[in-house]
């Protein structure tokens, strides 16, 4: 009997399933048996394919950010107002953070892997949050620049207000919070820009 070649899997379809079981469990609540089995794949085409499981977390985190970040930056930077730009957003983060194909909350805010004791994919995950900062950042320094915020505005904590209330937004959607609770919060939060 010849053993013939490997089982051939679809590389986008694996990743996508090991990224909803990072997100449901964290990094070290996940098990490498976990991901064998949520993935469909052996241990030795696993590690072959993505060497370990460090490296698999941080091409899942490439995953995302090419996948299911844009759908909730979507248009952040070629909206032409900032301010429409930033309902839009949180709006989006509303719909994408509740999808019942997805787990619920953000995979990027929820990480605890720093906590976790891995420095390295804790600081990959401090990237892209940081991105999404600068983005936010870019969009409001361009608002007072227009006049649409007064110039007495602080926009780092206008920044970071509006991310706080974003990332909040993700951990009660993890918590079972509807998709109009938090639509209603995006709301909310846009009563708060600066007159």
């Amino acid at each position: 009997m010849s053993r013939g070649r490997p089982r051939e899997f679809d590389r986008t379809e694996a990743l996508n399933k090991a990224m909803k079981l990072f997100w449901q469990k964290g990094y070290t609540a996940t098990s490498m048996n976990d991901l064998y089995e949520a993935m469909g794949i052996k241990s030795p085409s696993l590690y072959a394919a993505f060497g370990s499981k460090e490296d698999l977390y941080d091409e899942v985190l490439q995953h995302y950010e090419q996948c299911v970040a844009p759908l909730i930056w979507g248009d952040m930077a070629n909206e032409p107002s900032p301010k429409k730009a930033i309902a839009q957003w949180l709006a989006r983060s509303a719909e994408i953070l509740t999808r019942c194909d997805l787990p619920h909350g953000c995979m990027v805010t929820l990480s605890a892997v720093a906590s976790e004791g891995n420095e390295r994919l804790g600081e990959r995950v401090r990237q892209l949050r940081d991105g999404g900062i600068a983005q936010l950042k870019a969009r409001l320094s361009e608002a007072q620049e227009r006049g649409e915020l007064p110039a007495a505005t602080d926009i780092d904590a206008l920044t970071r207000l509006y991310v706080s209330i974003q990332q909040g937004m993700s951990i009660q959607a993890r918590d079972g919070a509807s998709r109009e609770t938090l639509l209603g919060i995006a709301r909310m939060a846009m009563g708060l820009w600066p007159a």
